[in-house]
């Protein structure tokens, strides 16, 4: 790529993260060129697709997120890796509002710019949290996509402006019931009656 239109493309990269911090992912394009001073066309021509934007933005933070787990694998200890990495995801994910709604459909629309992104991603986690079931200290019955779910529902909370101050508690209670840790073992102990 020329470096005058690297440098247009990364003006419209900066000006698109911009529109939707503030309006969200549904962002008209239209405004995002008119807010970089370019026709339609050019931000077509360099983004085909909102989809296509939207990974372009992204695409360090996926980079980051895939390396980050990556890192986490040789950590001691799985359920901190664990949680430690699905906490930054879920934190990245409400960065641009709208944005977690689109991740979730393209996990299954293979025609998605987002997909394999979104696929990368969704298997960084598996891998963390198929260690951490390893080791005993998360429960067997869930996997990937379960894992994936649960940073979309959490991310949601994070859009929703009513709810965005319950979201960190609500992490914490998801956090707890994805591992099979001797806190939640004694939990359940509390709930279970007595026998003399």
């Amino acid at each position: 790529m020329r470096a005058d239109a690297r440098k247009n493309r990364d003006h419209l990269l900066a000006v698109a993260g911009t529109a939707i911090t503030e309006q969200g992912v549904d962002v008209s394009l239209r405004d995002i060129a008119r807010r970089a001073d370019v026709g339609l066309a050019t931000l077509l021509r360099h983004f085909p697709t909102r989809e296509a934007l939207l990974d372009a933005l992204l695409r360090t933070s996926f980079d980051e997120l895939t390396a980050e787990a990556d890192a986490l694998e040789s950590s001691d200890s799985p359920d901190d890796a664990l949680v430690s990495w699905l906490r930054d995801c879920v934190a990245w994910t409400t960065e641009y509002r709208g944005a977690i709604a689109l991740m979730a459909a393209a996990i299954e629309d293979t025609e998605s710019a987002l997909h394999t992104s979104c696929v990368t991603l969704r298997a960084a986690g598996a891998r963390l949290l198929t260690r951490a079931q390893a080791a005993g200290t998360a429960r067997t019955d869930i996997d990937g996509a379960d894992l994936f779910a649960l940073v979309t529902a959490l991310a949601w909370l994070g859009d929703q402006r009513s709810l965005a101050p319950r979201a960190g508690h609500l992490f914490d209670v998801v956090a707890s019931a994805i591992l099979t840790s001797t806190a939640s073992g004694d939990a359940e102990g509390e709930r279970r009656p007595s026998h003399p």
